[in-house]
């Protein structure tokens, strides 16, 4: 799509000038940032998502992005619908759906933490980024990254700062790794250069190992909701009391605060969701690549992190993915 390839110059103009500012020069390639069809394979995008776990549907008043990737996902469909748990594949999604108007679609698998939305449902709602002061600039020295995050775009954030020189050290749970590890190529290509450091989430000397390398970072990078480091007392807010000059970088489906915080989205359902699709002349749409959201909000992201930097840091840069494909649809 044109909109997405300019989209792509824009971010990579942007993050060029930074990064050469801040540290080395990073050159941002489309098709490297794009294309993880050497790692995975992927079919041609239409109503179905290249991956294959997410379908665009129709219901009575418009269209509904379903995105069901976990196998848990359709374990959850007789609560999303009701009946029994002997009919909960697509054909029952899709008779569903088809007899509902789209918002209470999305209200019901919103309830259930399914990803789901309405296509376009999130059109005209801004940039996607947002720069929030929780602190105080005063960063110096060479930067030091910590990469919480998973999946493509935090990720992508996390590698686009250790190709410009940064420190980066990318931290798992021990329950639950990064899943792009079963794509060994693809999350090389993301992860490529970072340090690797597993913890137990649910130790207290590991979660104070981790709050330890939170206040000691320049950049934190994040894809989990709020309410996860609340629960790990590890809020925002007490990090920044400890580490001023902190930017932490909260990549997520909606935002990390207003009424859409609770939601989950992956980055097709996302782009959907801000009307990255095309559109046939029979008003059918069909996605227009793979994921698309995920890669642009890295990209995002990163450009993002890097003008809160040149503040002087004491930022945290909200990145909703659907609102970042909403501002590239334009």
């Amino acid at each position: 799509m044109t909109v997405v390839a300019q989209a792509v110059a824009a971010f990579g103009a942007r993050i060029g000038v930074l990064s050469g500012v801040l540290g080395r020069r990073v050159a941002i390639d489309a098709d490297e940032v794009l294309d993880r069809s050497p790692f995975i394979v992927l079919a041609p995008p239409g109503r179905c998502s290249p991956n294959g776990s997410c379908r665009l549907l129709r219901a009575v008043d418009g269209w509904v992005a379903v995105n069901l990737p976990r196998e848990s996902d359709f374990e959850l469909i007789p609560a999303w619908f009701g009946g029994d748990t002997q009919d909960a594949g697509w054909a029952r999604v899709e008779q569903e759906i088809a007899r509902r108007g789209w918002r209470e679609v999305v209200a019901d698998a919103r309830l259930l933490g399914l990803p789901v939305a309405g296509v376009q449902e999130m059109a005209g709602m801004g940039p996607g980024v947002s720069l929030h002061r929780l602190g105080a600039g005063g960063r110096t020295g060479r930067l030091n990254v910590v990469d919480l995050s998973s999946l493509w775009a935090g990720p992508l954030c996390g590698g686009i700062f250790s190709r410009m020189g940064a420190e980066v050290t990318k931290i798992e749970s021990l329950s639950r790794p990064d899943p792009t590890r079963a794509m060994p190529g693809f999350h090389a290509r993301l992860n490529g250069g970072k340090r690797d450091v597993s913890l137990d989430f649910s130790d207290p000397a590991d979660r104070a190992v981790l709050r330890q390398r939170l206040v000691g970072a320049d950049v934190v990078i994040t894809s989990a909701r709020l309410r996860a480091f609340e629960q790990l007392g590890l809020a925002p807010q007490e990090i920044f009391a400890a580490n001023p000059a902190l930017v932490w970088v909260a990549v997520s489906g909606y935002g990390w605060t207003g009424d859409a915080a609770d939601r989950v989205a992956f980055g097709d359902d996302a782009a959907a969701a801000g009307g990255l699709v095309r559109w046939g002349e029979d008003g059918v749409p069909g996605f227009g690549g793979d994921a698309l959201a995920d890669p642009l909000s890295g990209l995002a992201a990163a450009a993002g992190a890097l003008s809160a930097l040149s503040q002087g840091g004491g930022y945290l840069v909200d990145v909703a993915m659907a609102q970042v494909a909403a501002g590239v649809a334009g």
